[in-house]
């Protein structure tokens, strides 16, 4: 694994996962009550070994940076590092990132001389927990150029995501990037009856690139040298059938792309459940994230089920049911909160960092109810506030929310007035 250097993908403007991309790049968005996703690529990285990281930034980077240098802090002898690459106009190209293979090309200037046989790229919005060691080992021993993590899924996802075809022998014989539903219905199934490649069923006909790639060191930096293309799904994987040895690595467990409000909502409500499909904690792989030396969270006279409390929150004669509770959460008196996910604060009231109207204290006041909410970090939501999208709101805009997917975000560091009613 020390010939292995890791590339990890900011990604763009986080569009799909705005408001809570409003001021933070989408692997800064927290979940689980007190992790980042971008957490989850570093910590599978250092479980296989991995030790050399690069990420890619471009947007509202700043948040992000500041959670990758407090927590990320490799041994002086060691020759690790997790360093920030932030898009950059130079001389020879004015432009910023256009792309994910853009970004890498754009990026290859700084890791191009550092020694790696292999490049091992991925996204910093997936939630999953796999061993990286093994995709190298498969990359070896099948002497592919390019191998690309690959996983089964259902028709009403394949329509979002990039889908391989097999033949007979399982070997990859196409790719299509994100296919329409007339273009699946023509496809059938991405593996024919009595392909050699396993994994797949009636239930999952369609095998999807998971977007984890590992690049021969000379593969990538010539693919990269002789197109100008700017997206590897899109473009360079397909262009590398038909002149690279290209090869899947099958993957059957828990993996969810959160790049979308309500990818991002369902994943932090699988969480919840009694047994979950992917737990933060792992007794030999855990996720890792910043240290904080925050005390227990206290109850009083509550009624807690099925959910997520992170450290340092204040629960106070309340009903939580089904949700992820934030560090530092405070919910008052006769407040119920269903379904919901409370991104917590960064800060109690009484310190001096405290921005935002004093009027409205931190947190949820009390005599109020939140049904399939989230509430971003450091927002203010008075008493007697009903939150719960009764009219069935797909989309709209509001003052100090907003409704996505049918869910109402409240953004970071907003205040929701005493008596509101959405």
């Amino acid at each position: 694994m020390q010939d292995v250097l890791a590339i990890i993908l900011g990604g763009g403007r986080g569009n799909r996962l705005f408001p809570l991309t409003l001021m933070r790049s989408k692997p800064a968005v927290p979940i689980g009550g007190k992790y980042r996703l971008i957490d989850i690529p570093i910590s599978n990285c250092l479980h296989a070994g991995l030790r050399r990281m690069f990420i890619l930034t471009q947007f509202n980077s700043a948040s992000l940076n500041r959670h990758v240098s407090q927590t990320y802090r490799m041994d002086l002898f060691s020759g690790g590092f997790v360093d920030i690459l932030a898009a950059e106009q130079t001389p020879d190209n004015p432009n910023w990132f256009q792309g994910t293979a853009d970004a890498v090309r754009q990026a290859a200037r700084h890791f191009s001389g550092y020694r790696a046989d292999y490049f091992l790229v991925l996204a910093g919005d997936h939630l999953y927990r796999m061993d990286f060691a093994e995709v190298i080992d498969s990359h070896v021993e099948r002497n592919a150029d390019i191998t690309i993590a690959a996983q089964p899924v259902p028709t009403s996802s394949a329509s979002e995501m990039g889908i391989f075809l097999f033949d007979r022998q399982g070997q990859i014989a196409g790719f299509e990037e994100k296919p329409d539903a007339e273009r699946l219905a023509k496809i059938g199934r991405s593996i024919p009856d009595g392909s050699a490649f396993a994994g797949h069923s009636d239930e999952k006909p369609f095998v999807a690139s998971m977007g984890i790639y590992v690049f021969s060191r000379d593969v990538l930096l010539d693919v990269l040298a002789k197109a100008d293309a700017t997206d590897f799904g899109r473009e360079i994987i397909p262009a590398a059938l038909g002149q690279h040895r290209v090869n899947a690595y099958l993957y059957n467990g828990y993996w969810a792309d959160v790049g979308t409000v309500d990818s991002f909502y369902d994943a932090n409500m699988l969480l919840t459940r009694d047994h979950p499909p992917f737990r933060f904690y792992d007794p030999k792989h855990p996720i890792f994230t910043r240290p904080r030396f925050l005390p227990a969270s206290r109850f009083i006279d509550s009624s807690v089920s099925y959910s997520m409390v992170a450290e340092g929150s204040y629960i106070n004669r309340c009903r939580v049911e089904t949700s992820i509770v934030g560090i530092r959460t405070r919910i008052d008196e006769r407040t119920t909160v269903r379904r919901s996910v409370l991104l917590g604060a960064d800060y109690y009231d009484v310190d001096e960092e405290s921005e935002g109207d004093r009027s409205v204290p931190l947190g949820i006041g009390m005599d109020s109810t939140l049904d399939r909410v989230i509430v971003d970090k450091n927002a203010r939501i008075g008493r007697g506030v009903r939150l719960v999208n009764e009219r069935g709101v797909q989309e709209a805009d509001g003052e100090n929310y907003y409704i996505r997917s049918g869910i109402i975000i409240v953004p970071k560091g907003a205040v929701v007035p005493d008596g509101t009613i959405v």
